[in-house]
């Protein structure tokens, strides 16, 4: 099997020496939400940003680097990840409140910002309440939920490039257009500042609870699923093509589009990686044939395929 060659334990072996942890041969199933995917070569835990940049400037030049998230919005492939995976702990997770500023950690939960905020009476980042995952995450792909995008409120915003350098980054350096930023893939969003309103407590969690209700009413939230698996085209929803195209509740395996959204794709129990993904490539051929509208892929896909996999469509 590809995974058996991937993973003999010797990576670490060459790794700096660093005060955060690795973890070598890691199982990443249990770290996305798919609850799906081979293991990481190594993963990589920074203590805190200088912690990460001494690891950035210091590895070796050949050992690939990804970086993920909480695995909210993340498909890891059954052969697993080469190199080493990056996965900022409590060291990035801090939330700090000055007036309406609000400063976050590249590792902080969306939610624990948002709750944060309302118990400063700090409006206008509710949002964050209704996006899964981390402010990291958040900012890579100018998440945005219920009319208000990331773009809409950061100030600034801090990353570390693949060779240990730290940029700090003004909106129009992170050029946001619709769920992507234009800060180069390597990148690792330490830090941003953003900016709210003064707001009332009471009605900042009125919002906050109705976005819960909203999500759980529309979206698959308690099955084992990620974000939207496909980003919507100009003027029109995603969700809509697939249901046109006679998807909804589509099987390949254990995977299953939906019945309750049919943009979210759900692991009933055994579903590989491969047939989620040879699932999404084949509602993407459907839309396409009805529509003549190719999707574009929002759940982010990472790692090797171990055994056949479905070909990616091309557009």
């Amino acid at each position: 099997m590809m995974a058996a060659l991937l993973y003999r334990g010797h990576l670490v072996k060459r790794l700096p020496k660093v005060r955060g942890r690795y973890m070598p041969n890691a199982q990443l199933a249990k770290y996305t939400w798919f609850k799906v995917g081979g293991p990481a070569e190594v993963i990589f835990r920074p203590a805190d940003t200088e912690d990460l940049v001494h690891f950035l400037a210091n590895k070796p030049e050949d050992v690939p680097v990804t970086v993920i998230g909480v695995g909210s919005n993340l498909l890891v492939r059954d052969g697993g990840v080469p190199g080493v995976v990056i996965r900022l702990g409590r060291g990035f997770s801090s939330v700090e409140i000055n007036g309406t500023e609000v400063r976050a950690g590249g590792g902080a939960l969306d939610t624990n910002v948002a709750k944060h905020c309302a118990e400063a009476g700090v409006a206008g980042l509710e949002f964050l309440s209704g996006i899964p995952g981390t402010i990291g995450g958040a900012l890579r792909m100018n998440a945005g939920a219920y009319g208000t995008e990331m773009k809409d409120v950061t100030i600034n915003a801090m990353a570390v490039d693949g060779d240990g350098n730290i940029h700090g980054l003004s909106p129009e350096k992170l050029n946001f257009s619709y769920r992507k930023s234009g800060v180069p893939e390597d990148w690792l969003f330490t830090q941003v500042v953003m900016r709210g309103i003064e707001g009332d407590p009471t009605k900042i969690n009125e919002r906050m609870a109705e976005i819960k209700a909203a999500r759980e009413d529309s979206q698959p939230v308690r099955t084992s699923t990620g974000g939207s698996t496909f980003a919507n085209p100009p003027e029109v929803s995603a969700w809509e093509l697939i249901d046109g195209a006679g998807c909804r509740g589509l099987s390949r395996g254990d995977a299953q589009v939906s019945h309750k959204h049919c943009n979210f794709l759900v692991n009933k129990g055994e579903a590989t990686a491969a047939d989620l993904e040879g699932l999404g490539e084949e509602v993407r051929r459907r839309v396409f044939q009805t529509y003549g509208v190719a999707l574009k892929w929002e759940i982010r896909r990472i790692g090797v395929n171990d055994g056949p996999s479905a070909e990616e469509v091309k557009y």
